[in-house]
C-alpha cells in the first residue's frame, strides 16, 4: 500500500469529556466493536469484574476514573482507527491538553441528565482554538434526563457549536425505545440485553410507514415524526466539509453502557472523520504525505508495565514512515538514536512494529532521553508547535517517610515528573524538595505510584506558595544580586533552572519591581 493510501485509511481521534460522563465506557464499546476486544469492561460495577481496558493502572481500577492518556489501535471497515481515552478529571487536563495536539478530530461525550459541565467547556474550547472537527454523542439515555431540544440549545450555547443532529431518541428513560438514525435513515431498537443486533435494526426510510406505529406505538411515532420534522425545519443537513473546518458538529444520542447508539456513531465516524492533518512547525507547515519521516513526543508514562520498569515515549507521527532500526536525529539533544522495539497499543498491552504511518502512534522505549514536545526528524531542524505547559498552581513538601528507600524515592520523583503531570523544585538553601502541580489529585496519584511502582513511600506537608516563577536575566551582575538576596526563596527545577518560589502574588509584584532587570517566566519554557 502506498503512503498517500496508508494515510487516507487511519482516523486518529480523542475523546473528552466532563468526569462521569461516560467517555471511559463508550471507547470500551468502540472498541468492542471495532473487534479489538471480546468482553467489555466497566469503569465502576460491582457485576462486572473485568476493568476497562483504556484504564489500565491499578489506581484507575480503584478509584474508577481515567488518570493518564490510553493509546488503542484497531481496524474496521477497511480504516485503521487510533484512539486516544483522556482524563477528565480537571486536576488531570494539562494531560489531556497535550494530547488534542496528536488527535485530528474528537468525540465529545455529554451526559443527557447532567448537561454541558465545566471541564467539557474547556476542553471544547481548545479544541475551537485549534479547529479541531468535533462530534457530540449524548450519552446514558436510558436514565431520566434533559429533553433532546434543550440540550441542543444547550450545547449550541455554552460550547459554542453550530450542532446538526445525526440521530434522535424515541423517549427516555423508563420510555426509552430507540433511536432513529437519521444519517443512516435507520430506526434501532432498544433492548437492555446489552447487545445491539440485526434484527434490532430496521430500514425506515419513511417515517410515515404505519408499521412504525405498530413497532413503538402511536404516541411515541406520532411525537417521532414531529420532532425529525422540527429539525429538518430548524436545523441544517449535515454538510462534510463544514465539520472538517471545525464549523459544524454532528450529534449522535445513545448509551454507551447498553452498546446502544455506539455501532451507529463509529459508522459515520470512520466515513467522516478527517484522515491525518498537517501539522505546524515553527519553520514551516509538515504536510502528511511528505516522504521524510517527522514525529513529536506529547505524552511520556512512566512504568507503562511495573514489572519491567519501562518508560515509554508516545510519539505522533506527522509525515512520511517511521521504521525500525532506522536511525532519526533528535533535534534537542542533535544526536541520532535508533529505536529496535517501537511499540503499537492495546492501553498496557503493546505489539512490536515495523513500520507506523502519520496518524499512528508509536511506543519508543526511553532511558531518559526524551522530554514532552521533542521532535523526531530524518535530519531536518523541525519544531512542532501548541504543546502546552503549564504553571504548577498548587505545592507541597514531599518528604521521605522511608529512609532506607532513598534511592527509589528520587527515581520515583524524577521518573514521575519527566511525564509532566507535576514539576519537583530544590529549594537552594535547605535542600528540601517541594512538588507543584496544577490539581490537587496529582498529590494522591504520585503518593500511591511511588508506593506501588517504586517501592518508595513519601509524605507531604503544606508549603505557603503562590507562584513558581523561572528566571532568566542577560546582566550577570545584576543576577548575583538578585541571588544573593533572595537566596531562601530560590529553587532548582529538576534540570538544574533556577527558580523564585513566590509566597504571595503581592510579594511576587514587589520583587520584580526591586529587580528589573530580571526576567520572571511562568513556564520552563521560556
Amino acid at each position: 500500500m502506498s503512503l498517500e493510501q496508508e494515510i487516507s485509511i487511519r482516523r486518529t481521534f480523542g475523546i473528552v469529556s466532563h468526569p462521569d460522563a461516560g467517555k471511559t465506557t463508550l471507547t470500551e464499546k468502540l472498541l468492542l466493536f471495532g473487534g479489538a476486544i471480546q468482553v467489555a469492561g466497566a469503569v465502576k460495577s460491582n457485576k462486572i469484574k473485568k476493568a476497562a481496558t483504556s484504564d489500565f493502572m491499578e489506581i484507575e481500577r480503584q478509584r474508577g476514573i481515567s488518570v493518564a492518556t490510553s493509546v488503542m489501535a484497531f481496524e474496521y471497515r477497511g480504516r485503521k482507527v487510533n484512539i486516544l481515552d483522556t482524563p477528565g478529571h480537571k486536576d488531570f487536563a494539562e494531560d489531556t491538553y497535550r494530547t488534542l495536539t496528536a488527535v485530528d478530530s474528537v468525540i465529545v461525550v455529554i451526559d443527557v441528565a447532567k448537561g454541558v459541565e465545566e471541564q467539557t467547556e474547556n476542553l471544547v474550547r481548545v479544541c475551537k482554538m485549534r479547529r479541531t472537527p468535533i462530534i457530540v454523542f449524548i450519552n446514558k439515555l436510558d436514565r431520566e434526563g434533559k429533553d433532546g431540544f434543550d440540550l441542543l440549545d444547550e450545547i449550541e450555547e455554552k460550547l459554542k457549536l453550530k450542532v446538526v443532529p445525526m440521530s434522535w431518541p424515541i423517549g427516555m428513560g423508563q420510555r426509552f425505545q430507540g433511536v432513529y438514525n437519521m444519517y443512516g435513515e435507520q430506526l434501532n431498537l432498544f433492548s437492555a440485553h446489552g447487545k445491539q443486533v440485526e434484527e434490532d435494526t430496521l430500514t425506515f426510510k419513511d417515517l410515515n410507514n404505519s408499521e412504525l406505529d405498530q413497532l413503538i406505538g402511536d404516541a411515541a411515532a406520532a411525537e417521532l415524526r414531529e420532532e425529525t420534522h422540527l429539525i429538518s425545519e430548524v436545523y441544517p443537513s449535515f454538510d462534510h466539509q463544514r465539520y472538517l473546518e471545525g464549523i459544524e458538529s454532528p450529534v449522535f444520542f445513545g448509551s454507551a453502557i447498553n452498546n446502544f447508539g455506539v455501532k451507529e456513531l463509529l459508522d459515520c465516524f470512520v466515513e467522516i472523520a478527517p484522515p491525518p492533518l498537517p501539522r505546524y512547525a515553527e519553520e514551516r507547515e509538515v504536510r502528511p504525505e511528505e516522504e521524510a519521516f517527522t514525529g513529536f513526543v506529547f505524552k511520556i508514562h512512566a512504568n507503562i508495565d511495573p514489572r519491567h520498569r519501562d518508560r515509554i515515549a508516545f510519539v505522533r507521527i506527522c509525515s512520511g514512515t517511521f521504521r525500525r532500526n532506522t536511525n532519526y536525529q533528535h533535534i534537542r539533544l542533535n544526536r541520532k538514536l535508533k529505536f529496535s522495539n517501537p511499540t503499537s497499543f492495546m492501553a498496557s498491552r503493546k505489539e512490536v512494529v515495523d513500520e507506523a504511518f502519520p496518524g499512528d502512534i508509536v511506543g519508543l522505549y526511553d532511558s531518559g532521553n526524551f522530554k514532552i514536545g521533542d521532535t523526531l526528524t530524518e535530519g531536518e531542524i523541525l519544531h512542532f508547535k501548541g504543546i502546552p505547559s503549564f504553571s504548577p498552581e498548587q505545592f507541597r513538601y514531599v518528604n521521605n517517610a522511608n529512609p532506607l528507600k532513598s534511592k527509589q524515592l528520587n527515581k520515583g520523583l524524577v521518573q514521575l515528573m519527566d511525564e509532566g503531570v507535576a514539576q519537583l523544585f530544590t529549594m537552594e538553601m535547605t535542600q528540601r524538595k517541594i512538588i507543584g502541580t496544577v490539581g490537587a489529585l496529582q498529590f494522591d496519584v504520585i503518593q500511591y505510584r511511588l508506593e506501588h511502582e517504586y517501592g518508595a513511600s513519601c509524605t507531604y506537608e503544606p508549603v505557603r506558595l503562590n507562584k513558581a516563577c523561572w528566571i532568566s536575566c542577560d546582566d550577570k551582575e545584576a543576577l548575583n544580586t538578585f541571588i544573593r538576596r533572595r537566596k531562601k526563596d530560590l529553587a532548582k527545577d529538576k534540570d538544574g533552572q533556577l527558580v523564585y518560589m513566590a509566597e504571595t502574588a503581592w510579594g511576587l509584584k514587589t520583587v520584580q519591581e526591586a529587580h528589573p532587570e530580571v526576567q520572571f517566566h511562568m513556564k520552563s519554557e521560556y
